[in-house]
Parts: C-alpha cells; sequence; structure tokens
C-alpha cells in the first residue's frame, strides 16, 4: 500500500514493544487500559493472554508481543491493554492488544508515511500501513484489521463466547453457595 492511499493526515496512537515504536489509527481505538485482571481460556493460541471484562463485556486480549514473534517479558507499571474496534468483513469485534507502553496520540502528514519494507521489520509487512517518520527514526503503522487473520478473530471471539456462557453457568451456583452461606 502506497502512502499516497492514506489520508492526507492521519491520528494515531503510539505504542512501544521492546525497542520497536507502532502506532494504530486512533480511529479503532475505543480506550487504553491500565493491566486489568485477565482469565485465562482453553485451548487458545500462545500469543491470546485471555479475556478481560470491560464493563460487563467480554474481551479477547492479544499478546502483541507475542504475535509478533518477540519474546514474553515481565509486565511493569507501564504495561497496559488497548482497546481496538477490528472489522472483519461486515462485523466489527472488539479485542485488547497488551503492550509494553503506550506513547502519545498524534497526527502525521501522509508525505511522512513511507510504504511498508518487504523485509527487516520484527513482523508481517502484510500487517503494515507503512512506516512513519520520526525525528530519529521511523514508527510502524499497523493495518489493525490485518494483524489477526479471520481465523484468529473467529478463535478469539469463540474464546469470548465460551466465557460468557462459563459465566453464566457458574452464576447459579455462586448464587446457591451465597444462600447456603447466609443460612
Amino acid at each position: 500500500m502506497s502512502a499516497t492511499t492514506l489520508a492526507d493526515t492521519g491520528t494515531y496512537l503510539s505504542f512501544r514493544l521492546g525497542n520497536e515504536d507502532f502506532a494504530a489509527e486512533i480511529a479503532k481505538v475505543k480506550e487504553v487500559l491500565e493491566y486489568p485482571v485477565i482469565t485465562k481460556v482453553p485451548r487458545m493460541p500462545g500469543y491470546v493472554c485471555g479475556v478481560t471484562n470491560l464493563r460487563g463485556s467480554v474481551v479477547p486480549v492479544v499478546d502483541m508481543r507475542l504475535k509478533f514473534g518477540m519474546s514474553e517479558i515481565e509486565r511493569t507499571v507501564d504495561t497496559c491493554v488497548i482497546i481496538l474496534e477490528v472489522s472483519m468483513g461486515e462485523e466489527t469485534l472488539t479485542i485488547g492488544c497488551l503492550v509494553d507502553s503506550v506513547r502519545e496520540v498524534f497526527e502525521m502528514d501522509a508525505s511522512r508515511i513511507e510504504p511498508p519494507p518487504r523485509m527487516g521489520t520484527c513482523i508481517n509487512a502484510d500487517f503494515l500501513k507503512g512506516m512513519g517518520a520520526l525525528d530519529e527514526g521511523f514508527l510502524m503503522i499497523l493495518d489493525i484489521d490485518k494483524v489477526l487473520s479471520a481465523e484468529e478473530l473467529l478463535a478469539m471471539a469463540g474464546a469470548a463466547e465460551f466465557a460468557r456462557s462459563t459465566d453464566k453457568a457458574e452464576a447459579p451456583e455462586v448464587a446457591e453457595d451465597a444462600a447456603e452461606v447466609a443460612v
């Protein structure tokens, strides 16, 4: 994709994974969370941390370091989850992306964005909309709708549904346990 297909000026949220700077279009970002409680879901790929509760909605969380083939690291005070809306055909799914830290919201003129290189990056070039020129280097602008395949998104949607059904199935037991304690 060439930079000419991008809007004249775009607004992005930048974040870090290791020593690499990335950005996502702000229009895809719903919010940024401090590291939340994440519940593991069985039989998910290694890069899927699990699910988290976002005001009553079950949201799958992807460790972006693991998705991009980087090593796992200890969580820090800066570790957070970016809640994004990802398009899958006609549907929009909400996912969480675990990142090392969030940097800033910024605007970048399309003239400062180069087409993604086909080699030399830590991630698949198909995941990139382009490389944005910064003072001291570049940041990778993600095409967040392509980072996860349709199959991966469906598996994550299934994990969220499994977590929702598990919560509902356990709810009567919790109520019964609470009633027994009250007696």
